[in-house]
């Protein structure tokens, strides 16, 4: 029988190795230092094994992603494009900038919506857990925006709208607000924002008369579009599935 047949499991720093976190020797030294946690567990001892497919592993308090078939993606989503895998009526979805890499790998799917109209960052995965829990306005997950608006906006706006803004369906409260530029009638706005109802960030600017002329979403969590090309799609990297993972208690 091998170590990797082994009924109690593989070793762990095998498995944190495998995983990407450190090389095996890092990760004993990670172990050694009382920096990993099994189930919950903090784990000091090198010979400790565990089932990847069972354990849940946290590196310095950040969730390890031991599967493999699980994947995590940050799509920069162009105007135009429909939040839809798929679409009947032939118009530009998600669904399209899938194929060929991702079109193969099962139940990859829009981590919430963007509307037609709005840009920037759309994550994608097939890990269902973070996926519901991304969504759900109980984990409170904020979004970052940047929008162009019509008017100058006035120096108190922010603080209304930190304090709530009532819409018809309801009180809006943005966390964050700040007038990044003004010129030519228009300003420049970044809005931290952890609600989710329907074109609420457009609905919210026009209410305060101040309609949205172009919006991008450039953060959720601290995962970051940062200077991604339109229209691509690449991978998540360990620590930004960590912070998800930590964003929404997993």
């Amino acid at each position: 029988m091998t170590s990797d047949e082994h009924p109690d499991g593989i070793r762990l720093q095998k498995v944190l190795s495998q995983a990407g976190v450190a090389s095996r020797r890092a990760a004993e030294d990670l172990i050694a230092a009382g920096r990993v946690e099994v189930d919950g567990e903090v784990v000091t001892e090198l010979g400790r094994r565990v089932h990847p497919d069972e354990a849940v592993i946290h590196v310095d308090g950040t969730r390890v992603n031991l599967r493999d078939d699980l994947v995590y993606l940050a799509f920069n989503k162009p105007k135009g494009v429909h939040s839809t895998m798929s679409d009947d009526r032939g118009r530009p979805c998600v669904g399209d900038y899938l194929r060929g890499r991702w079109e193969e790998t099962p139940g990859v799917v829009h981590v919430g919506r963007l509307d037609e109209n709005t840009e920037g960052l759309l994550l994608l995965t097939n890990d269902g857990d973070l996926g519901h829990r991304l969504m759900h306005p109980s984990y409170r997950v904020l979004k970052t925006y940047f929008a162009e608006v019509e008017g100058l906006v006035p120096r108190g706006l922010g603080k209304e709208l930190r304090a709530g803004w009532e819409l018809p369906d309801g009180i809006v409260k943005v966390d964050q607000f700040r007038v990044k530029d003004m010129h030519s009638g228009r300003s420049m706005i970044e809005l931290v924002i952890h609600e989710g109802r329907k074109h609420i960030v457009r609905r919210l600017m026009a209410a305060t008369g101040h309609p949205v002329r172009k919006l991008v979403r450039t953060a959720v969590g601290d995962v970051q579009l940062g200077n991604q090309r339109q229209g691509t799609i690449r991978r998540l990297n360990r620590g930004e599935v960590g912070t998800l993972y930590r964003t929404v208690g997993l």
